[in-house]
C-alpha cells in the first residue's frame, strides 16, 4: 500500500467543510438573515397600528361631529324627505377627505432604513 492519504482526507486538509459545518453556516446565516431584520419589524409594525388605530377613531369622531353640527345647527335647511340625506353625503364627503390626506402622507415603502 502506498502512503498517499485517502482523498477524503486530503480534502479535509485543503480547508473543506465537512456537512456539519455547512449546516451550521447555513442555519446561522438563515438566523441572521430573517430574524434579525423581523426584530426591527416588530417595533415598526406596532407603531404602524398604534397609529392606524389612533388615526381611525380620530377619523370617526371628526366625521360622527360634523354629522352632528350640521343636524343641529342647520336642522331647517334640511327639513325636506330628500334633504335629511344632505348631512349624511356631507359627512361622507368629509370622510372621504380624511381617507384621501391620510393616503397621500403613507411614505415609507420598506422596512429597510434609507
Amino acid at each position: 500500500m502506498s502512503d498517499q492519504p485517502s482523498s477524503s482526507s486530503h480534502a479535509r486538509s485543503q480547508g473543506a467543510p465537512d456537512v456539519g459545518e455547512v449546516v451550521s453556516l447555513v442555519v446561522d446565516y438563515a438566523r441572521q438573515e430573517t430574524v434579525g431584520p423581523l426584530r426591527g419589524a416588530g417595533r415598526w409594525i406596532g407603531f404602524g397600528l398604534a397609529g392606524a388605530l389612533s388615526l381611525g377613531v380620530a377619523s370617526s369622531l371628526l366625521v360622527l361631529g360634523v354629522l352632528r353640527l350640521i343636524q343641529t345647527e342647520f336642522a331647517p335647511t334640511f327639513a325636506g324627505r330628500w334633504m335629511s340625506l344632505l348631512p349624511y353625503l356631507i359627512a361622507l364627503v368629509v370622510c372621504l377627505v380624511v381617507v384621501a390626506i391620510a393616503a397621500s402622507r403613507i411614505g415609507k415603502s420598506s422596512l429597510n432604513r434609507d
